[in-house]
């Protein structure tokens, strides 16, 4: 099985175009999509995820 796609955080934050600032306001407030924290202390996030909170910001723009 493989394994899902993983996104750092620039690349997350290039695609939605976001500063890191605004990003973890946005996270403080639960609006940011749904984020993995590695035993480094890295964050990822999962393709779908990111898919995922995309296609709830369009149903909810509607």
């Amino acid at each position: 099985m493989a394994r899902p796609k993983m996104l750092k955080l620039p690349e997350v934050l290039e695609e939605i175009e976001m500063s890191r600032a605004a990003f973890y306001r946005m996270r403080a407030r639960g609006k940011a999509p749904k984020l993995v924290k590695l035993p480094n202390g890295h964050i990822r996030c999962r393709r779908a995820d990111l898919d995922a909170w995309w296609d709830n910001l369009e149903r909810a723009a509607c």
